[in-house]
């Protein structure tokens, strides 16, 4: 498989555009207000990365604490962000790495490994985030994870796909450039 995509010139551009499609999905996760939500009768709590927010009854008016306050919360904000100027910086890589023929295969397997550091720190936040902020702050209700957090866990699972196909990549260097005679 990795053979063929590589092979087409249209086909090497889905490993950038799948870091493309992960920097998005970090965006949404960094700026979305829906990591953590809970809900009862009078009650309504919202939570991003940044800020948790709560309101009583029909008041149009949230009461939002900064989560900067807290040193789990200064460490969340941080890990995910280090791993997302990463991301950008491998998705940077990336598009020099398949763009520039001489020097496609030269730092692909060092992008990979980028890659796998950038999982690291948002699975570090990811987990921190939670467990963290259901001990500190207290919610009624049923509490779920929501939409943003998800983003975040989708970045994630793509940034390591990726990270593993551009470690595998330069394996099949010689099959994709045509440097062997094929086997029958």
């Amino acid at each position: 498989m990795a053979t063929c995509t590589l092979a087409c010139w249209r086909c090497r551009w889905l490993l950038p555009l799948l870091l493309g499609l992960a920097i998005i999905l970090g965006i949404i996760a960094l700026s979305g207000r829906g990591w953590l939500e809970s809900e009862s009768a009078p009650y309504e709590h919202q939570a991003s990365l940044w800020e948790s927010c709560t309101r009583w009854g029909n008041d149009l008016n949230w009461q939002c604490q900064s989560l900067m306050e807290f040193s789990w919360g200064r460490a969340a904000a941080a890990t995910y962000l280090v791993g997302f100027v990463i991301l950008v910086i491998c998705f940077a890589l990336a598009v020099i790495a398949f763009s520039v023929d001489i020097l496609r295969f030269n730092f692909v397997r060092g992008i990979g490994g980028l890659l796998f550091v950038v999982a690291v720190f948002q699975i570090i936040c990811l987990v921190i985030y939670p467990v963290k902020f259901t001990d500190n702050i207290h919610m009624q209700g049923s509490n779920m994870f929501s939409w943003a957090y998800g983003f975040g866990w989708a970045s994630t699972i793509i940034v390591i796909g990726c990270a593993f196909f551009f470690c595998c990549l330069p394996n099949w260097e010689d099959e994709v450039l045509g440097n062997i005679k094929p086997a029958y």
